[in-house]
């Protein structure tokens, strides 16, 4: 990745100011796509925990531990195979299905599908309603929201170059996806608060990376022109923050998270 102060000091005067202006309006769009992805998931994931559940014991498929019961609904989604669609799917589209709808789709296909995928993620993350009280979930969210704003703001002032890191941390990510499977079979406590000790900081060095990333490909394609790109690469941008933030705040709640 270009360092980002030797890219903006090949231009000067009206230009740089019109692409300093263009980056902070790209940056409110990344921040601002984000923002709305995140709350398509908490709205899907509340809204589909309470359909999941009923406090009629006749129409009940397991008790909960808070008094109420899993429907057949829930049932479907938590309890039978459909979990591991449920688990896995949202990872497939990242993995084999975002870069061609980034390649194929207009900006507006591509926001769409974002939309879509962080209401798969609401269904996803949903359980955590059945597990974790309101009022942890709403406190661990908001010490993330803080984390997050924190690391962010360091990767876009900081004049370090942190791609050398960003191959590192992917690699860790790798290595946390290939142990949280293993351990779905384990079921080691132990193993589960290294993955988290482990993931809260691998993603929090993802979001400082990400955010560095986003600003310095902004600038290396407005230089060029590609307005194309830079139409389609802030909805590519608030993914990679929507992911790094979630994945935070998934794993600190493992650490914060007061169960029912």
């Amino acid at each position: 990745m270009a360092d980002f102060n030797t890219m903006r000091a090949q231009v000067s005067g009206a230009r740089a100011e019109q692409i300093d202006t263009g980056l902070r309006a790209h940056m409110n769009k990344v921040y601002g796509t984000m923002s709305v992805g995140m709350l398509i998931t908490g709205a899907a994931a509340w809204a589909i925990a309470g359909l999941a559940t009923t406090t009629d014991p006749s129409a009940a498929a397991a008790q909960l531990p808070n008094g109420t019961y899993l429907n057949g609904l829930g049932s479907a989604i938590y309890m039978s195979p459909l979990r591991w669609v449920i688990m896995f799917a949202p990872l497939a589209f990242i993995l084999f299905g975002w870069g061609a709808l980034m390649r194929r789709a207009s900006a507006a296909g591509v926001q769409l599908g974002f939309f879509i995928f962080a209401a798969a993620i609401g269904l996803s993350l949903s359980s955590i309603f059945l597990v974790f009280t309101s009022f942890s979930i709403a406190q661990t969210f908001l010490v993330t929201a803080i984390a997050f704003g924190g690391l962010s703001l360091y990767g876009y002032t900081t004049k370090k170059d942190l791609s050398g890191m960003g191959t590192f941390l992917i690699m860790g990510v790798i290595g946390l996806l290939v142990a949280m499977i293993v351990n779905i079979f384990l079921q080691s406590p132990a193993m589960m608060f290294a993955i988290s000790a482990i993931g809260v900081l691998i993603f929090a060095g993802l979001t400082a990376f990400y955010t560095q990333q986003i600003k310095s490909e902004y600038v290396q394609h407005a230089m060029a022109g590609d307005q194309e790109w830079l139409d389609k690469a802030a909805i590519d941008g608030a993914l990679s923050l929507y992911i790094s933030f979630l994945n935070m705040f998934q794993f600190l709640l493992m650490f914060m998270g007061q169960q029912e």
